[in-house]
């Protein structure tokens, strides 16, 4: 009974109030319009990646060893939550390269997106699945989680060195840099054959980015996080794509959209291929 109650409620519940209670008990999940990263990162608390390594990582662990499904930032979730489009390109990418797919994932954490995908990605011939993050993840990612088919590194170049990577893979980073455009222009050096951009945030009208500071409920990682983040013109951005890559394909994230104080947000995703010379 009490089952069915839950069931019917989530029925009749408008899929913006769980949003908005969440907002009201927490806090909105971003505020602000600040001038520079250094008066966004004033306003806010922190983001404790010692604690958010270690939390990770026991998620991680209980999904690698089938005690659990899925992780998302954190938190193990009973169903795995696909993002369809990106592995749609992901497989695409290694249906372009005889079934095998050799990638380097920019800012991977521990490997989510790796263990999210791997009941397909299994499937090829060939896997390297390569994760540039920052010191502490690469320690722990290679303590943990290293094998023959997940690798970690500390900056794309020894990864490509080492690896020779064709699809690059950025889900949920860009809008966490500081500076992302000279980032942007780092990665294009290396003429990824393939270029996967997930999870990314923009402003649904046209108009200049934004920084704001995002807001992380405390039961993610057991205290109340923040940090900055930007809102993207989606052309801005692109621009320093297009003049050497294509645009396959473009869609929305699982993520969905956000409204604050009248400014729509959504994220968004791209397939892009290097341009023939």
């Amino acid at each position: 009974m009490k089952l069915f109650s839950r069931k019917v409620l989530k029925l009749l519940t408008p899929p913006i109030v769980p949003v908005v209670l969440n907002w009201m008990h927490y806090g909105r999940p971003f505020s602000g319009e600040y001038a520079s990263w250094e008066e966004a990162e004033r306003s806010s608390a922190g983001y404790g990646a010692d604690v958010i390594i270690d939390k990770v990582k026991e998620a991680l662990l209980q999904v690698r060893e089938g005690r659990a499904v899925c992780e998302r930032d954190s938190v193990l979730l009973d169903k795995n939550v696909y993002s369809w489009p990106l592995l749609a390109g992901l497989m695409w990418c290694a249906s372009r390269s005889h079934n095998k797919l050799i990638l380097l994932d920019f800012g991977g954490s521990l490997g989510t997106t790796f263990f999210q995908n791997r009941k397909f990605l299994n499937e090829l011939d060939e896997l390297l699945w390569c994760v540039v993050e920052q010191d502490k993840f690469v320690d722990c990612g290679k303590k943990y989680f290293e094998d023959d088919h997940l690798k970690f590194y500390r900056d794309i170049d020894s990864c490509v060195r080492e690896r020779r990577p064709d699809v690059l893979v950025i889900s949920g980073v860009l809008q966490y840099l500081e500076k992302p455009y000279e980032r942007i222009e780092e990665m294009l050096k290396y003429d990824f054959e393939y270029i996967l951009i997930d999870r990314t945030l923009f402003l649904e009208a046209p108009s200049p980015d934004r920084l704001t500071v995002q807001h992380v409920p405390p039961e993610y990682y057991g205290f109340k996080a923040s940090y900055p983040a930007w809102f993207f013109n989606e052309n801005d951005l692109l621009d320093h794509f297009t003049g050497r890559y294509d645009v396959v394909e473009e869609f929305p994230t699982i993520d969905g959209e956000i409204h604050l104080a009248g400014v729509g947000v959504v994220y968004k995703g791209f397939i892009l291929r290097l341009k023939k010379k």
